[in-house]
């Protein structure tokens, strides 16, 4: 038989409000889970990347659905039908803020940059791919490069990728460039001293696609050298800026060394 304190401390009223804070947890780990597994799924080969992009887009709405359950979930709450449940909607919230923020993030750069994935500091006569070559087979990209609309595009959106001068001469800027590309942790498939030429593989750490780099080495005026870059995904139509960013920073790191 109930006491009257049992009566008191059972909740009254309809179900639903408790059921709402919890719901939005369930949604929002659904949410979580539609955008931070693509990644490795597709690193592994167990989905395609355009499936891997739905997912994100799937999970971005799911997440805004999360959150505005979880917001109700506080509001009952703090009004008494969920009482003691609104520490779940604020879990939930947690979860959903990454789940919406990474696919909202990701469209802003994709729309933020041009539509390309070959970048060169020298795009009048872009370093070559020839090592790297045979690994690219089958690429959805191919490896010679766009022409002059790539080019242009490219300048407008990074005029600030330009050859890098060095004051050393080419076999120390060479040895240079080849320590950098180390430590860049990319995996160094070739190199030709005598050609001046360095070529490697890039992969990416959450979705695991690769990007070829190749690095010129040249003489320069006064007994100094310059140097070249050029960073080429093997998918994907526009790269999100990654291949600039990856050459912005190789460069940083040479011109340190």
């Amino acid at each position: 038989m109930d006491t009257p304190a049992d009566t008191a401390a059972r909740p009254t009223g309809p179900r639903w409000p408790r059921a709402v804070p919890l719901l939005g947890l369930a949604l929002a780990a659904l949410a979580l889970l539609l955008v931070a597994l693509p990644g490795p799924l597709y690193r592994h080969g167990l989905l395609e990347l355009r499936a891997g992009f739905t997912s994100m887009q799937y999970g971005a709405w799911t997440a805004l659905a999360a959150f505005a359950l979880c917001v109700l979930g506080l509001v009952l709450a703090r009004l008494g039908p969920a009482r003691g449940r609104g520490r779940w909607a604020l879990l939930g919230l947690v979860l959903a803020a990454p789940a919406f923020a990474l696919p909202s993030a990701f469209r802003s750069r994709a729309r933020a940059v041009p539509p390309i994935h070959d970048i060169s500091t020298d795009t009048g006569h872009p370093p070559a791919f020839v090592a790297v070559l045979p690994l690219r087979s089958g690429a959805a990209n191919p490896a010679e490069y766009g022409g002059p609309e790539v080019a242009r595009q490219q300048h407008a959106a990074y005029p600030e990728l330009k050859p890098l001068a060095l004051k050393v001469p080419r076999a120390e800027a060479f040895q240079r460039a080849l320590e950098a590309a180390r430590a860049e942790g990319w995996e160094v498939v070739a190199t030709e001293p005598t050609e001046g030429r360095i070529e490697a593989t890039d992969t990416t750490f959450w979705w695991g696609f690769k990007d070829d780099v190749v690095v010129r080495v040249a003489q320069g005026p006064g007994g100094g050298s310059v140097v070249d870059v050029r960073s080429v995904s093997r998918v994907g139509r526009s790269d999100v800026g990654k291949n600039a960013a990856r050459i912005r920073g190789y460069l940083r790191r040479l011109m340190g060394g």
